[in-house]
């Protein structure tokens, strides 16, 4: 069962800055697949985080409709720091100058794990984000299906 917070009565400014760190969540991620399809040896994984990196792309255009249905405007293309919230990303780096998709795979479930949390944190603030929670859960299950589908090639 879900845990929804009563309201806060965020301002639209807060709601839109909430989305738009979702967005730099997304983006980071689709960044690093790119890079772990760039670097694994192995097919099959080098398809996996190419398909996971056009499903982050999907993800960031509609958050990005979002955004600006409230408003706000999205042109982030890349990821971001949010001040240390996903810098499990940046040492993706690191991990893929080794070649080692166990590590790999390792980092890249820590990182979408920490996605996952700030969705249901949105999700949980169910007053200040209805309006597009379906989207919420829709986009946290695929990222909770992709966690499956990477710790299914360890």
């Amino acid at each position: 069962m879900e845990n929804i917070q009563t309201s806060s009565l965020k301002t639209k400014e807060q709601v839109i800055s909430d989305l738009k760190e979702l967005l730099v969540l997304v983006n980071d991620g689709k960044e690093g697949y790119q890079r772990a399809a760039e670097a694994t040896e192995s097919p099959v994984l080098k398809a996996l985080f190419a398909k996971l990196s056009g499903e982050r792309m999907v993800y960031a255009a509609e958050l990005k409709e979002h955004i600006a249905a409230h408003g706000g405007e999205a042109e982030n293309e890349n990821g971001g720091l949010l001040g240390g919230l996903h810098r499990t990303w940046l040492s993706i780096k690191e991990v893929l100058s080794g070649h080692n998709d166990s590590s790999v795979i390792e980092t890249i479930v820590t990182g979408e794990n920490t996605v996952i949390a700030k969705y249901d944190e949105l999700i949980a603030d169910f007053a200040d984000h209805a309006d597009h929670m379906q989207l919420l859960k829709t986009q946290r299950e695929g990222i909770r299906e992709a966690v499956a589908e990477i710790e299914s090639n360890k």
